[in-house]
């Protein structure tokens, strides 16, 4: 690599890595102070300058001025005559000197070209690096909590490698949709759980069954959902068997419901093919915590809710005996999914148990 090839891999990665100009020589010049301390001389006073526009590599070796020397004072060190050389001798040498300064002489080896250019090369390639992995960094950084679409490349025993483009993100088997098959060469909908690029390389992880996934589904089919006239509360979800959305809107003519279905359940249906047929209830959103807990534990209806501890956020919601068992659900899952979708601690009882407390149920 001669000067003007040097110059042009210089500009050329300035200009497509959009690395700093001045960065890049800068840190050739530290490279390269190195590699000729290594492989020439030891003397800590030596430095090399690359001309910015020639590309040609000089070392000089260097002494600093310094205040000259005051013969009465006992604890001066004197002046190091290797490093170090006094304001009247500079002066004699170029009379614009001041303390300070240095006085560079050039000690160039005939033979440092071979240890320039090696160096050269490996500090263009380590900032070629840099620079991707910034870019990456950038292009990926924020991409957390979101949903990408990517391409299976790569299966282990623990996990799928999806190629994201630019970067690969990791797919532990374990967050995948229960019963889904992955196939290799496919495209598929990931969500991001987290990015980390402060090691080697970009970390990436995915996942596919985390509400997050299906949070994202519903914004990404749902228009109303994307222009905000239909809100999006909380999302409670069993991966690969059930799941509750709760939405709502502010405008008295949307129906949140009706929009997230769609006109013949096509968006709803894109949703659940998407998630392996995961069954979905969609509820509506409402304010008045004895409401919406109604509306999460669907399809039980005709229930009695009451707030025993708004602090605490628990209730007991009382069910005559044909929504009993449709309240609580199959293993429980129902009342679960509604705890968690209304964030509030939910104990469900028969009208038997709540005569017992002294609650009055009326159907």
């Amino acid at each position: 690599m001669n000067s003007k090839e040097f110059i042009k891999a210089v500009d050329l990665i300035v200009k497509e890595k959009g690395i700093d100009r001045e960065l890049v020589f800068e840190a050739m010049e530290l490279a390269l102070a190195t590699a000729y301390k290594k492989n020439f001389d030891s003397l800590t006073n030596s430095k090399i300058m690359i001309n910015r526009e020639t590309g040609e590599i000089k070392v000089y070796s260097y002494l600093t001025v310094v205040e000259d020397e005051d013969p009465n004072d006992e604890e001066s060190d004197g002046i190091d005559l290797d490093y170090e050389i006094g304001l009247t001798e500079a002066r004699k040498i170029n009379k614009a000197l001041n303390v300070g300064d240095t006085i560079d002489t050039e000690i160039t080896p005939k033979d440092f070209g071979r240890v320039a250019t090696s160096t050269a090369k490996q500090v263009l390639v380590q900032k070629m690096r840099e620079a991707e992995r910034n870019s990456i960094m950038d292009e990926y950084g924020d991409k957390q909590d979101e949903l990408l679409i990517g391409t299976v490349d790569l299966e282990d025993v623990d996990n799928y490698f999806i190629n994201l483009g630019r970067s690969n993100g990791i797919l532990p088997k374990k967050e995948c949709i229960p019963g889904e098959k992955i196939e290799m060469g496919k495209q598929i909908k990931v969500y991001v759980t987290k990015v980390d690029g402060s090691g080697k390389g970009m970390f990436i992880l995915l996942s596919r069954n985390h509400y997050g996934f299906l949070k994202r589904l519903f914004e990404h089919e749902i228009p109303e959902l994307s222009d905000g006239s239909v809100l999006l509360y909380s999302v409670a979800r069993d991966a690969g068997s059930r799941s509750k959305v709760a939405v709502y809107s502010e405008k008295s003519n949307i129906d949140p419901i009706g929009a997230c279905i769609g006109e013949r359940g096509t968006r709803i249906a894109r949703i659940i093919e998407e998630v392996n047929g995961e069954k979905i209830d969609i509820v509506k959103y409402d304010k008045e915590p004895e409401i919406f807990i109604a509306n999460a534990l669907q399809p039980a209806k005709n229930l009695h809710v009451i707030i025993t501890d708004p602090k605490k956020q628990e209730c007991i919601v009382v069910a005559d005996k044909d929504n009993f068992s449709l309240a609580i659900g199959k293993k429980g899952q129902n009342a679960r999914l509604a705890s968690k979708l209304t964030h509030y601690k939910i104990d469900i009882k028969n009208t038997e148990q709540a005569a017992e407390m002294g609650i009055n149920f009326k159907d």
